[in-house]
């Protein structure tokens, strides 16, 4: 399964580091730092296969001399920045796909080597990793190192790509550090999958969040190099413990809220599928019967309260019918012809039963 990680971060001098460290560090040479006479040693390393610098292609191949010579280049980033919290490169660590083959790898990471220098007409000094020998043998990564600048045949110029002050984007009609970072993070993601495709191999990557591919897992946990060093040199075991023991009890509690939801939400499904399945007529009847059923209660009611009203007349003197009035009334209206009995209202059926 192809993996898809890139990272980009800012070499700063407020944190101690130099580009030329970070130069000599990724193409494992030898560069000395003309700024503060340090010099930065790896020519020892053995996990370098390539080491290229890109300029702009529409400096096409003129000489500048001073771009191409590593330990020239990145000497006069540090000439130009002056302050002490400057930035004086910019590193884009990828990880390049193991299941493509060496050249399959370089030529992948040297198209996006090219993107950026002209994208943001900048340098950028490539170098190819492949695994350590005592490592994961699929760590095959590459590192971009760029120039915060623009690159002239005289020199460096203005800040460019995601160094640009805010204003200066605005003026462009660029978008935002934010959106220029989303389209980076694409426009890798497109390039691996075009390599993938173009050696026939079926796994793809996605440069988006878990949450926005709508994929409900816990993401995997990135460990930092110092984290990783610090259990190599004999980390306390009681913290990798405690360490593991919370990522299992972040997988265990999204799992139960997912178990939790499925039900819910099947239920939720079967409500809204239900259907009252019954003919006008019925549940017309229906109604009616309803209501009848109701008749007798509502007559209760109204007994009560009718025995409230007489109770409260003879409270205040007035005289009550009683059943012998009731009787007399009874008795006078069933005797007089011109006198009609009471009638129950009738209830019309609409149902046609």
């Amino acid at each position: 399964m192809a993996m898809f990680r890139i990272s980009i971060e800012s070499i700063k001098r407020s944190a101690g580091r130099q580009a030329t460290a970070a130069a000599a560090y990724c193409a494992g040479e030898r560069i000395r730092d003309e700024r503060t006479g340090t010099v930065h040693n790896h020519s020892r390393r053995n996990d370098v296969t390539h080491a290229e610098i890109f300029l702009p292609s529409r400096f096409g191949e003129s000489p500048m001399e001073w771009a191409r010579d590593r330990a020239s280049l990145w000497n006069a980033a540090e000439a130009a920045e002056k302050r002490r919290d400057s930035r004086v490169a910019r590193e884009f660590q990828v990880t390049l796909p193991s299941e493509l083959s060496a050249t399959q790898r370089l030529a992948l990471a040297r198209s996006f080597a090219r993107e950026l220098s002209d994208r943001y007409g900048t340098a950028v000094d490539l170098a190819i990793h492949d695994p350590k020998a005592d490592g994961d043998r699929r760590n095959f990564h590459a590192h971009l190192l760029t120039t915060t600048r623009e690159v002239t045949p005289t020199g460096l110029g203005a800040k460019a790509g995601l160094d640009m002050g805010t204003l200066e984007r605005a003026k462009r009609g660029m978008p935002d550090g934010s959106e220029e970072y989303t389209a980076v993070r694409e426009r890798w993601a497109a390039l691996m999958n075009e390599a993938l495709r173009d050696a026939n191999i079926e796994a793809r990557v996605d440069h988006r969040s878990l949450a926005a591919q709508g994929i409900d897992r816990q993401p995997m946990v990135h460990i930092p190099m110092e984290f990783y060093r610090g259990e190599v040199e004999a980390l306390d075991p009681g913290v990798r413990a405690r360490l593991r023991e919370d990522y299992r009890a972040r997988v265990a509690a999204r799992i139960g809220r997912s178990n939790q939801l499925a039900p819910a939400e099947q239920t939720r499904s079967q409500d809204e599928k239900a259907v009252d399945t019954r003919t006008v007529a019925e549940i017309r009847r229906d109604a009616v019967q309803s209501w009848l059923r109701m008749r007798p209660k509502e007559a209760e009611s109204h007994s009560e309260k009718g025995a409230a009203t007489d109770n409260s007349q003879e409270r205040h003197g007035e005289r009550s019918p009683g059943p012998d009035r009731d009787r007399e009334s009874r008795v006078d209206r069933e005797s007089d012809p011109d006198v009609a009995p009471p009638s129950t209202p009738a209830i019309e059926d609409d149902s046609g039963m």
